[in-house]
């Protein structure tokens, strides 16, 4: 599959103005999405996402290293209207309706009528927006309603890839739910999201690739279903007594216990017959023995303290 955006030893660069000294940003980034994937771009506070999205963008332009999105180099004019960019803190013009706003974004790419109100009615209710909050001013609008007419005005030039900040900041678990929903049916569509987000559950869910960034540096990437598949394996079981929990917490397996059942979640393979045998002694029933899934949390905070970020 053609990749939607690669980057080749992408470095940004500034200059301090009270230390003089020089500040990498992004550092020697190298990285493919492939065309129709969501793919998750995470990092800490500082660790470069915007930087690098502001440069793929065509917003800034890298001190070293090269990157092309959608087959032409990054600033190319001709790319531009197939991209489309939500940031983290979107700003609209609030005395405009939803519908309004919709508007003027569709006439800055010259959509005509009748096409332009055929697009703003399809992107509105793409993302759900209540069709009775059209014609409201956008400074009644809800911060998940405003995420809504925010993604919707991104979809406006049918974009072949798009670009979302932080897009579930800040809202409630419902909000977060819906939103996690429009971004998966944007793929569906065929079309290219770049998320970049610290909902680490809503990427888990949403994106089929990951990469984890760390001071502008690359530190992992891969499927997100190979990244979060552990080596170890999780035992449940119902019965036993205090002393078998104490003899599994002396074979280094502690366990965790919950409406009389009880789990050790990371069992080392070589170890799992030893602990069964441990458990049937005691008169205790095995309910299941599987892999340890680990969450893209558990994966991505182990790999971002082993690179030093304490």
């Amino acid at each position: 599959m053609a990749a939607a955006v690669s980057i080749q030893g992408l470095t940004k660069t500034y200059l301090d103005v009270w230390t003089k000294t020089e500040i990498r940003a992004v550092d020697n980034l190298a990285l493919e999405v492939e065309e129709g994937e969501v793919f998750g771009f995470l990092g800490r506070n500082g660790a470069g996402k915007t930087t690098t999205i502001k440069m793929l963008l065509g917003l800034i332009f890298p001190t070293f290293g090269t990157a092309n999105v959608l087959g032409k180099p990054i600033g190319d004019i001709a790319v531009k209207s197939q991209l489309s960019y939500l940031p983290e803190e979107a700003y609209f013009y609030e005395g405009m309706t939803g519908w309004d706003t919709m508007d003027f974004y569709a006439r800055l790419f010259r959509i005509s009528e009748p096409k332009r109100s055929e697009r703003i009615k399809k992107c509105l209710k793409d993302v759900f927006l209540d069709e009775q909050a059209w014609q409201r001013p956008i400074r009644g609008y809800s911060k998940g309603m405003r995420q809504r007419i925010g993604i919707a005005q991104a979809l406006i030039n049918d974009p072949k890839l798009l670009f979302l900040d932080e897009p579930t900041s800040g809202l409630d678990p419902i909000a977060h739910a819906e939103l996690r929903e429009i971004i998966v049916n944007v793929g569906r569509q065929g079309k290219t999201v770049f998320l970049s987000s610290h909902q680490l559950p809503d990427v888990e869910l949403t994106c089929s690739r990951v990469a984890i960034i760390h001071r502008g540096k690359l530190l992992a990437s891969g499927k997100t279903q190979e990244l979060t598949s552990g080596d170890m394996v999780e035992i449940t079981f119902t019965g036993g007594d205090t002393a078998l929990f104490e003899k599994l917490k002396a074979a280094g397996s502690a366990c965790e216990q919950k409406d009389g059942a009880a789990r050790i979640p990371s069992v080392a393979p070589k170890d799992v017959n030893d602990i069964v045998d441990l458990i049937r002694g005691a008169k205790a029933s095995v309910t299941a023995i599987m892999p340890h899934k680990r969450t893209l949390e558990e994966v991505f905070v182990d790999t971002v303290m082993k690179a030093g970020a304490n």
